[in-house]
């Protein structure tokens, strides 16, 4: 069930080159928030109209961590909320990744897609053995967040200051990993490249799709992907019938 709740800011920092981590007090979406799902953010200053979706980094009790960047004016403006600031907030919006009971997993994530693989891996952790690797592009965030809950994640960054030089997939092909399912979020070319990996070692990918969003409700059709159907194709909305998608089904362009 979704829920429009005006929230309280408990704080906010910028933790790296504008990279934002926003809690907010919203007990009502934190109650109902599962991994992988996202909410909808409202500026609420008179001149941006259209709510921005922002992943769901972790629930902490009655309130949500959002980790985001700075891209626009929206961002922009959720960069600089205060402790104590009112915001309004839509969610738990759209679908987020399946908990089986599989004896490992990988989670590999890219840029801002690695938020929300912090509150999966704790919940996988209650299911079995969980590895991750994350992908920058120089300036690594969240992973002391993953150690902090007993998992050292594998870091690659483009331009190798920190970790393996290269990207996610690199890093996974380089040490050959394995595991019963691979839940991953980040870049579209870097999800191909993970469902291939995945394709290649019969090991079965969840992918958290990222396009452009406008209602966040499934109305406006504006953030549809193409998954396989027959022998064609039909649009399917992330929004509403994602984000999370088995990575079989979506045909990469």
């Amino acid at each position: 069930m979704k829920f429009i709740e005006k929230g309280t800011v408990i704080k906010n920092e910028n933790i790296a080159p504008n990279i934002y981590d926003l809690s907010i007090r919203l007990p009502k979406i934190a109650k109902e928030a599962a991994c992988g799902q996202f909410v909808e953010v409202y500026p609420d200053n008179g001149t941006n109209l259209l709510p921005r979706p922002i992943s769901i980094c972790e629930t902490n009790g009655d309130s949500l961590r959002l980790v985001f960047q700075v891209v626009g004016s929206g961002t922009r403006l959720f960069s600089g909320l205060k402790s104590g600031d009112g915001v309004r907030v839509l969610g738990p919006c759209g679908n987020g990744y399946p908990l089986t009971n599989a004896k490992s997993f990988i989670l590999a994530g890219g840029g801002v897609g690695v938020p929300p693989l912090l509150e999966t891996a704790k919940r996988l952790k209650k299911l079995g053995n969980v590895n991750v690797y994350l992908g920058f592009r120089s300036h690594p965030f969240l992973t002391e967040d993953f150690e902090k809950i007993g998992i050292v994640p594998h870091i690659a960054t483009d331009d190798g200051s920190v970790g393996f030089k290269g990207n996610v997939t690199e890093l996974m092909k380089s040490e050959n990993v394995q595991a019963d399912i691979i839940y991953a979020c980040g870049p579209k070319i870097m999800l191909k490249s993970v469902s291939e990996y995945g394709e290649e070692k019969n090991i079965p990918v969840y992918v958290s799709m990222e396009e452009r969003m406008a209602c966040g409700i499934g109305a406006c059709v504006g953030c549809a992907v193409k998954i396989k159907k027959d022998n064609g194709f039909e649009n399917k909305k992330v929004c509403k019938d994602g984000p999370v998608f088995d990575s079989r089904e979506v045909l990469w362009e």
